[in-house]
C-alpha cells in the first residue's frame, strides 16, 4: 500500500476527518504500508496537502471530499472570508481551538479546566469539552471573587499543586479588551497568559493592550499573543513527541 492511500484510508477509519496529529497517531498501524523516512510526520502533512481527494478545513484539520456533506451537516465548514464570521464558525473555531489547548496540557501532564458554559461544546470527533479536559469544576486556590473571575476563561492549565499554570483566552470575532481585562485583575497570580486568535489580529491585540488600563500586564510582559497557526504547529509537535522513545 502506497503512503498516500494509507493516509486515505486512516482518514476513513475515523470518520472522514482528522487532525494531523490524530493521523500520525493512527496511520502507522496499517502494517501493509511501510514508512521508508526520518520524517514521517512531513511526508503525512504534504500528503493532506497535496492529495486529491482530501481537502483543507482549517489549520490542522483536513477531510475526505466523499464526506463532505457530512461534515458539514455537523457544523465541520471549511473557513472562508464569507462565513468565517457566522455564528456556525465563531462556535466551531472556539470549540477546536480549545480542544487543542486541552489536548497539549494533558500531554504535559498538566490539569485542564473547560467553564461550565463550554463543556458541552463538541470537539471536532464528537468529543465534549467536558470529556477531553480532566478538572470538572475549578479547584479552590485562592479566595471565592478571583476563582468566579477565572471561572469564564476558556481554557485554563493547573500543576500539581492544583495552582493556575495557564490561563488562555480565544478571540475569533469578540473585543480582545474584555479578556485583557480579565486577565489585569488576575495578574498577582504567578501563571502564563495567553491570547489566542487569528494572526491577523495581532495588531489590535497589540493596540489594545497599550492602553493605560494595562501598564502592568504590557510592562511586566504578562500577556502573549498565540496565532491560530502556532498553536496547531505546537499541537502537532506535541503529538509527534509521543513516538519519541527518549524525549530530552
Amino acid at each position: 500500500m502506497k503512503q498516500y492511500e494509507a493516509v486515505i484510508e486512516t482518514l476513513d477509519k475515523l470518520g472522514g476527518v482528522a487532525t494531523l496529529g490524530d493521523l500520525n497517531s493512527e496511520v502507522f498501524k496499517i502494517q501493509e504500508c511501510e514508512w521508508k523516512t526520518k520524517t514521517p510526520f512531513a511526508s503525512i502533512r504534504r500528503i493532506v496537502q497535496q492529495t486529491k481527494g482530501i481537502y483543507k478545513i482549517k489549520p490542522g484539520l483536513y477531510g475526505l471530499e466523499k464526506y463532505r456533506k457530512q461534515n458539514e451537516e455537523r457544523g465541520i465548514i471549511p473557513e472562508t472570508e464569507k462565513n468565517k464570521d457566522s455564528e456556525i464558525q465563531r462556535s466551531f473555531n472556539h470549540a477546536y481551538y480549545q480542544g487543542l489547548l486541552v489536548i497539549i496540557g494533558n500531554l504535559r501532564n498538566l490539569k485542564t479546566f473547560i467553564p461550565n458554559q463550554d463543556k458541552n461544546k463538541k470537539f471536532y470527533d464528537g468529543k465534549t469539552l467536558q470529556e477531553l479536559s480532566t478538572l470538572k469544576k475549578l479547584p479552590n486556590y485562592s479566595y471565592p471573587a478571583l476563582i468566579n473571575r477565572s471561572a469564564m476563561i476558556d481554557t485554563i492549565w493547573f500543576n500539581e499543586r492544583n495552582m493556575p499554570h495557564s490561563f488562555f483566552e480565544i478571540e475569533h470575532s469578540t473585543d480582545i479588551q474584555n479578556s485583557l481585562l480579565k486577565f489585569n485583575d488576575l495578574q498577582d497570580f504567578y501563571v502564563r497568559m495567553a491570547i489566542v486568535a487569528d494572526a491577523k489580529r495581532k495588531s489590535e491585540f497589540e493596540t489594545k493592550l497599550s492602553y493605560h488600563a494595562f501598564d502592568e500586564l504590557r510592562l511586566n510582559k504578562r500577556v502573549s499573543f498565540l496565532s491560530y497557526e502556532a498553536l496547531v504547529k505546537q499541537y502537532e509537535m506535541e503529538i509527534e513527541k509521543q513516538s519519541l522513545d527518549f524525549i530530552l
